[in-house]
C-alpha cells in the first residue's frame, strides 16, 4: 500500500473577510416544484434571466467572477436536485463540469464559461446557448478552469489585478483551495469565500419557490450478513489507522508552540456520504442512485470519546437510533450542527492536536477548525479500507451479478423480439423502463445504480448520453448499433454493465471497431501483473488493439465500485490520469473493465464488465513478488455477430467462447425459474461458440 500523502494547509493563505462568512439571512426555498423552464437533457436553454439574477448578487458582493462547480458540500458525484446549481445556471445537465460567470464588463460579449471533459463535449455543445463559451477539457491547448484562472495569459484580460473571485466554501474542497489560492494571490486576484451561496439566492430571485428542498429520507441499518463486518469493528480499525505514524505523512514531529513537539491526531472529520454509510453500516436514499444519506461524522481517535453523527433526526427511525446509540455509542446531532461543533472543538485543541481532513473535505470545515490545526490526507483512512472488499462482499458481488444477468438476458431477448416484430416503435427511454421492470423482480433489488444509458445509433457516440422521459429519446433502429449501459443496487452488491448489440447486419467498420474494443476488454480480464502494478500501468493494455487502427476513447478504462454503495468508488481505477498511478491494485478490489470507441454522429461501442482483483499463481514468482489477476463478475453474453474473427488470436477467441459458456451455465438455472422461454432461447443462441477453424 502506498504511503498516504499529506500536506499541512498553508497558514499564509489570503485572508478571509469575516463579513463574507456570515450565514445568509434569506428564508429557505419552498418545497420543490420544478420550473417549467428547466432545460431538458437535449434542448438548448436560454439562461439569460438566471445569469442576470446571479450577476446582481455578484455586484452586491463586488465580485468580478463567481465559480460554480457540479458538486455539493459532500463531494458527491451525483447530487440531489437541490444541489444542481451548475445545471440550473447553465442548462448543461451532464454530471461533471465547472462554470465561471463573469460580472458585466469582464467579458466583451457577456459570455460565461463552462468546462467539461470529453464524455460530455457533444452534450454540452447541444445544451449551451450563445451566452456560454464551452471549454473542452482534455483537448490540446484548452486549459483547465484552474489553469485558466491562475495563468495570466488566459485570464488577465478578463480578471486583472485587484479582481475578486467568489465561491461557496462548502462547495470547494480543501485540496482544490490550497492549489488555487496561492497563485491567485501572486496574480493579485483575491479568492473570496462567501458562505451564502449566490446561485441559491439567484434561484430564489429569478424563479421563486422552484428550488427543491434537501431530501430527508429514512436511514436504515445494513445487516452484517451483507456488510461482512460489524460497524464496531470498522470504527476500531479506523481508530488504529489514526494512531499510525504516517497519518501526518510519515512524521509526527512538527513545529509547535514552544519548539518541536510530537503532534497527535485528535480525530477525523468525515464529509463523504459513502464513507459514513460504510463505516456505520447504514444506508439511505437521499442521493439519486447512491444508497447514502445527508450527514457528517466526527470520529475522535480516543476510544473513550464518542463519535458524533450529524443527521436530521426525523430521518432516523427508533430502531436505527437505538442501534447507533446503544451498539455503536454514537451521539446524534442535527445536520446543521457540524460547523458550530467544529468551532467549539478548535477552541479545545492543544497546540499538539491536529485534525485529519480527507482532501475531499469542504473548505468550510477547515475554516471552522482554523486552518493551521488541520492536516489534509490525500485519501483519508477509510478510502482504502472500503475499497478492500471482505469475502462476504466479494461473494455478494458474485451472487448479485448472476441475478442481474437474468434481467439483462430477459431484456435483450425482449428487445430483439419487439424490434423484429416491428408492430410498435420503441424509444430508448421506454426500453430502459422495461429493463428496470425486469430488475425489480430480482431478489434483494433496491434500485438502479445510475441512470440507464439506452442509446441507438448516433446517440451512442455521446459517451454519457441518457434518454429522457419528456426530452430526447430516439426510436431504436434495429439496423443501427444499440449501446446499453446500466446497473442496479442490491443489498449484497452493486452492478454496472455495458453491452453493445446489433439486431441486423453491422458494417465492416462497425465490426472492426467492436472487435478492437473487445480485444482491449479481454486484455484487462486476462491480465496477470505484479503486486506493484497500478491502474495507470494497466490502461494501455485496454487501448493497444484500438491504437493499431488509430482509434481511442476519451474516458477511463475502469473505476472502483462500492458494495451496495456508490457505483463509482475510489481511490483506485484504470486510466491515463496520473492519480491512477498513486494506488496499487490489490486483491478483493472491485473495478469496471470498460474500453470503448465512439464514432461521432454515427455509433458508440463499449463493453463493460465488473472484475475483482485476485491472487494469481504463476510458475516462478520472480524475486518473491506476488502476482495478481482478474476474476470477472458480470454475467451477460458478449455479442458475437459484431466480432470480426480474423482480427482475433486463437487465445482471444477461446476466451470469448469460455466467457459466454460460463454465462450460460450460471444464468440459465435462475432464468429457467422465470418461465421466460423467449429469454432461454436467446441465451442459448447468444452464447453459441464462434468456430475456431
Amino acid at each position: 500500500m502506498l504511503s498516504r500523502i499529506t500536506s499541512r494547509l498553508p497558514s499564509n493563505l489570503p485572508p478571509l473577510r469575516p463579513s463574507s462568512l456570515l450565514s445568509s439571512t434569506r428564508s429557505k426555498a419552498a418545497p420543490f416544484a420544478r420550473s417549467s423552464s428547466s432545460p431538458s437533457d437535449a434542448a438548448m436553454f436560454d439562461s439569460s434571466k438566471r445569469l442576470a439574477a446571479l450577476r446582481s448578487e455578484m455586484q452586491r458582493h463586488n465580485l468580478q467572477a463567481y465559480i460554480i462547480d457540479s458538486g455539493d458540500a459532500h463531494s458527491n458525484e451525483y447530487t440531489a436536485e437541490c444541489d444542481d446549481r451548475r445545471a440550473w445556471i447553465s442548462g448543461f445537465t451532464g454530471s461533471a463540469g465547472t462554470a465561471i460567470v463573469l460580472a458585466p464588463g469582464q467579458s466583451d460579449d457577456g459570455k460565461a464559461f463552462l468546462w467539461t471533459d470529453g464524455r460530455y463535449h457533444q452534450q454540452a455543445s447541444k445544451q449551451l446557448n450563445e451566452q456560454w463559451s464551452l471549454m473542452k477539457h482534455g483537448v490540446p491547448d484548452v486549459p483547465s478552469w484552474t489553469e485558466w484562472l491562475t495563468t495570466p495569459s488566459h485570464s488577465a484580460s478578463f480578471l486583472p489585478a485587484g479582481s475578486r473571485i467568489g465561491l461557496d466554501p462548502a462547495l470547494i474542497t480543501v485540496a482544490d483551495y490550497t492549489k488555487l489560492a496561492p497563485p491567485l494571490e501572486t496574480a493579485k486576484v483575491e479568492l473570496v469565500p462567501i458562505r451564502e451561496n449566490l446561485v441559491d439566492l439567484a434561484w430564489d430571485a429569478a424563479e421563486p419557490g422552484t428550488k427543491p428542498a434537501r431530501p430527508r429520507n429514512e436511514v436504515f441499518r445494513l445487516e452484517d450478513k451483507y456488510a461482512g463486518q460489524s460497524a464496531k469493528d470498522k470504527i476500531a480499525k479506523v481508530r488504529e489507522e489514526l494512531q499510525k505514524k504516517d497519518v501526518f505523512g510519515g512524521d509526527k514531529k512538527a513545529e509547535a508552540v514552544g519548539g518541536e513537539e510530537e503532534k497527535r491526531c485528535w480525530g477525523l472529520v468525515l464529509t463523504q456520504l459513502d464513507e459514513i454509510a460504510w463505516l456505520l453500516n447504514l444506508r439511505g436514499s437521499d442521493i439519486p442512485y447512491n444508497p447514502v444519506f445527508f450527514s457528517w461524522l466526527v470520529l475522535p481517535t480516543a476510544s473513550a470519546s464518542k463519535p458524533t453523527l450529524f443527521v436530521d433526526l426525523d430521518q432516523v427511525p427508533q430502531k436505527t437510533y437505538e442501534y447507533l446509540a446503544n451498539e455503536l455509542d454514537v451521539l446524534i446531532e442535527p445536520y446543521e450542527g457540524l460547523i458550530p461543533f467544529l468551532d467549539g472543538i478548535q477552541q479545545l485543541l492543544t497546540p499538539q492536536d491536529l485534525v485529519v481532513l480527507p482532501s475531499a473535505t469542504n473548505l468550510s470545515c477547515a475554516l471552522a477548525l482554523s486552518l493551521p490545526r488541520c492536516v489534509t490526507s490525500t485519501r483519508g483512512p477509510i478510502s482504502l479500507l472500503k475499497a478492500r472488499k471482505n469475502e462476504t462482499e466479494v461473494q455478494g458481488f458474485r451472487n448479485c451479478h448472476v441475478r442481474d444477468g437474468v434481467a439483462l438476458v430477459r431484456y435483450f431477448s425482449w428487445l430483439e423480439r419487439e424490434l423484429n416484430k416491428g408492430e410498435k416503435e420503441w424509444r430508448e427511454y421506454e426500453a430502459a423502463e422495461q429493463l428496470e421492470e425486469y430488475r425489480k423482480q430480482l431478489d434483494l433489488f433496491r434500485g438502479l445504480s445510475f441512470n440507464t444509458i439506452s442509446s441507438t445509433g448516433a446517440n451512442g457516440s455521446v459517451i454519457h448520453y441518457a434518454p429522457a422521459a419528456n426530452g430526447e429519446s430516439a426510436v431504436i433502429d434495429k439496423n443501427k448499433i444499440y449501446l446499453c449501459d446500466s446497473g442496479a443496487q442490491f443489498l449484497d452488491g452493486t452492478t454496472d454493465v455495458t453491452r453493445t448489440l446489433h439486431f441486423a447486419t453491422p458494417t465492416a467498420f462497425e465490426k472492426r471497431a467492436y472487435t478492437r474494443v473487445l480485444q482491449g476488454h479481454i486484455a484487462i480480464d486476462e491480465a496477470v501483473f505484479p503486486s506493484t502494478t497500478t491502474g495507470y500501468m494497466l490502461d494501455p493494455w485496454a487501448r493497444k488493439a484500438l491504437w493499431k487502427d488509430g482509434l481511442d476513447y476519451r474516458h477511463g478504462t475502469g473505476h472502483g465500485v462500492g458494495s451496495y454503495l456508490n457505483v463509482h468508488e475510489g481511490p483506485m481505477g484504470i486510466g491515463s490520469r496520473v492519480a491512477y498511478n498513486d494506488v496499487k491494485l490489490e486483491p478483493t478490489m472491485v473495478l469496471s473493465n470498460e474500453p470503448g470507441y465512439y464514432q461521432d454522429g454515427e455509433f458508440g461501442i463499449r463493453i463493460e464488465s465488473l472484475v475483482v482483483v485476485k491472487n494469481q499463481q504463476t510458475p516462478h514468482e520472480f524475486g518473491g513478488v506476488k502476482y495478481f489477476g482478474m476474476e470477472h463478475l458480470t454475467m451477460c453474453p458478449i455479442a458475437t455477430n459484431l466480432v470480426e474473427p480474423s482480427l482475433m488470436s486463437m487465445d482471444e477467441l477461446e476466451w470469448l467462447n469460455r466467457y459466454n459458456a460460463e454465462v450460460r451455465e450460471k444464468v440459465a438455472p435462475l432464468l429457467r425459474e422465470t418461465g421466460d422461454e423467449v429469454a432461454m432461447e436467446w441465451l442459448e443462441r447468444s452464447t453459441q461458440p464462434i468456430s475456431l477453424v
